[in-house]
This record gives C-alpha cells, sequence and structure tokens, in this order.
C-alpha cells in the first residue's frame, strides 16, 4: 500500500501590526551599531596581529603613515583601520593634526598580558566563533552538535588567552583562598587533578605559586594536550606537571586534594557523569572547584552585557559542543548556580556553595 505524503499547510496570514516609525528607525541605526561593532571584532584581531596597538601603546600621537612604517603595512589599510577604530572611540583622532592616539585605558587592556582587562583573546574567541557559524546554522537544522576540536585556532588561542587573563587576576590570590584549607594544602604538597585544562594555563599557574604539590591536567583535545606540555617545559614546571588526553568522564589518579574544573563544565555532554568520576577520583576530604560563566539561575537574571556575550558563546559554541558528544545534556554557558548544584548533588557530592565571584564567573566550591 502507498501513502501520499500531505502538502504543508499553508501559513495563516498574520494580522498588521501597527508600526511606530521613531522606533523603528531607532532599531534600523541600533542595527547599524551592531553591524560596526562585528566588523570591529575583526579589525581587533587585525590589529592585535599586525602589532597596530603595540605601536601605539606609547600614547604618541600617530598619522598613518607613521603606522604603517612602524608596522611594516600597507599605508592604505593603517589609515582605513585608524579611521574605523577612532568611529568606535578606540582611537581618538585630532582633526587638525590627522593624528592618532591611543588611550592608555584602551593601551592597558589592548596591549599589556599582565593586564586583569587583557582583551585581545576575547575579542579573538569571537573572532573565530563567528567565523565557524554557518556549520552550527547547518547543526542547528539537523540537531546534531559541533565539537570543540573541530574549530579554527582563533577559538582555541583566543579562548586561553581570555580565560588566562581572569585566572592570573584571581586564581592564586583569591579564588583558592576562598577555598576552606586549600591553600594550606597546596603549600605543604597536594595532589591535583586539573580537568579540561586546554592549553594548561591555569594548571602552570598554580603549579608555579605551589611548587611542593602535583599537578595532572587532562582533556579530550590532543592539540590542547601537545601545547599544554610545551607550556610547562617552557615554564620550567613539567618536572611536577604532567598532562594526559582524556575525557572529563575517564582521567586518570585517585585520592585527589583539589579537582578543579575551568570554564568547562557546562560544554561536557555528561556533566553528571563526568562529576561521578570525580567524586570516585577525589579524597574523603578533598575539595572540586568548579569554575564556570557568570550567570543567575533565571534567563531575566542574565539579561546584561555580560550575558548577552555568554548566549552568543553558549548558542555558537558551548552548547553544540556538549551535543556533539554522548548524552548531549546542552547545560549552557549561562547554567546558573541551580543547575550546576544538581549536577554536584546528583553526583553524589553533598556540600555546595558558591566561594567566590566576579563580573564573568561563578566559583563553586563542591566537597564530598
Amino acid at each position: 500500500m502507498t501513502t501520499t505524503a500531505s502538502a504543508p499547510t499553508a501559513p495563516q496570514q498574520a494580522t498588521p501590526r501597527p508600526i511606530d516609525p521613531d522606533k523603528l528607525m531607532a532599531f534600523v541605526f541600533r542595527a547599524v551599531e551592531e553591524v560596526g561593532a562585528t566588523l570591529n571584532t575583526a579589525l581587533v584581531v587585525m590589529g592585535d596581529q599586525l602589532g597596530y596597538y603595540r605601536a601605539l601603546a606609547d600614547g604618541t600621537p600617530t598619522t598613518p603613515a607613521e603606522l604603517a612604517e612602524r608596522t611594516g603595512t600597507s599605508e592604505h589599510y593603517a589609515r582605513e583601520w585608524l579611521a574605523a577604530q577612532a568611529a568606535g572611540a578606540i582611537v581618538e583622532l585630532d582633526p587638525a593634526t590627522g593624528r592618532y592616539t591611543l588611550p592608555a585605558e584602551q593601551a592597558a587592556a589592548l596591549t599589556d598580558p599582565t593586564s586583569p582587562a587583557y582583551l585581545p583573546g576575547f575579542f579573538q574567541i569571537a573572532h573565530g566563533t563567528t567565523r565557524d557559524a554557518h556549520e552550527v546554522v547547518e547543526a542547528a537544522r539537523s540537531g546534531d552538535g559541533r565539537g570543540w576540536h573541530t574549530h579554527n585556532s582563533d577559538v582555541h588561542v583566543g579562548c586561553e588567552r581570555f580565560f588566562r587573563t581572569m585566572y592570573n587576576a584571581h586564581l592564586i590570590g583569591e579564588w583558592l583562598p576562598a577555598l576552606d584549607g586549600v591553600v594550606a594544602k597546596l603549600e605543604r604538597g597536594a595532589r591535583v587533578a586539573d580537568v579540561g585544562c586546554g592549553h594548561g594555563a591555569s594548571t602552570i599557574l598554580m603549579a608555579q605559586a605551589f611548587p611542593r604539590s602535583t599537578f595532572v591536567g587532562s582533556d579530550y583535545h590532543a592539540g590542547s594536550i601537545e601545547t599544554a606540555r610545551a607550556r610547562a617545559a617552557e615554564a620550567g614546571v613539567d618536572d611536577r606537571v604532567s598532562f594526559e588526553v582524556a575525557p572529563a568522564a575517564t582521567f586518570s589518579g585517585s585520592g585527589f586534594d583539589l579537582v578543579t574544573m575551568f570554564d568547562c563544565l557546562h560544554d561536557m555532554g555528561d556533566p553528571i557523569g563526568a562529576a561521578r568520576h570525580v567524586r570516585a577520583a577525589i579524597a574523603d576530604d578533598g575539595t572540586w572547584l568548579v569554575v564556570e560563566p557568570m550567570a543567575g539561575d533565571a534567563i531575566a537574571d542574565n539579561l546584561n552585557p555580560v550575558g548577552r556575550a555568554y548566549y552568543g558563546f553558549s548558542t555558537l559554541l558551548c552548547t553544540p559542543a556538549s551535543l556533539s558528544q554522548e548524552v548531549g545534556a546542552a547545560l549552557g554557558t549561562q547554567a546558573g548556580p541551580a543547575r550546576i548544584r544538581d549536577v554536584a548533588t546528583t553526583a553524589g557530592f553533598p556540600r555546595f556553595g558558591i566561594a567566590a565571584s566576579t563580573p564573568f564567573n561563578n566559583v563553586f566550591e563542591i566537597r564530598p
């Protein structure tokens, strides 16, 4: 017997709604700002890679020709780039002289890797994420995911640069001291597993601060582990730091005094499975430190500039990563404390609390 598919039902004609022309034009001009901001992400990456910001960092007023000469680039590109940066209030133009100046604040944020406000990595990961957006569009149609390892290098490198800035600013001086008794253990000599370590920035930073402790970093992405090993050797800590290629649910070792997960739990396909493995691998008096993007429990709590950026990353990067793995829980970048608590308690951790926070992160202290 054959069947004939029914024709799709034609959509009903929507009732026209009245349009306020002033609100419409206000949105159009806001859209112009949105497009300018989108293009500026690539322009910031361009300025970082070509050395434009570094050439302007001392605050000397500079012409396009002088910037091009200092950086060994074409004056045509330097001219248009400077004009775009001035229109976006990143550099300042003196119309009388035609010279551009990079204010000290922007110089700190765009050229100083030791600054707690260092931003090039943030722009780089955003640039890399949007470059792969066409594949996420197809994944949304099919319901498939897209693994972290499949993205372009700007995603991997930008992620490490962006989060390393926050770890440099907060991990040793604020986040670890906020955990009950953990710093004392690290100073005496503790065993630490840094799960989802990526390029190893957090692992190496902790190893430098606590030379009596030993650290094992793990990540499922072999390319990141290769980079982490090279970084540890360069930092001179490879005698007490090792790295392995392993998913979060199968990293090796047991009896860890501290297990850390930095900005990665929400990316996992099976966060509860990973949490159960942590419960099996952690010492009875150990601590599980989970750092996640700043978020409230309700969507309405996150309707702000930070939440907007993180929801964007969640749609284009983190949710597809989770959906590419078994289970595909898709917690989302803005999971919020209640959902993280549910993961921990379901896995057998009875003690859960927020130990610290920044404008970009929640820091959770989880214990057996």
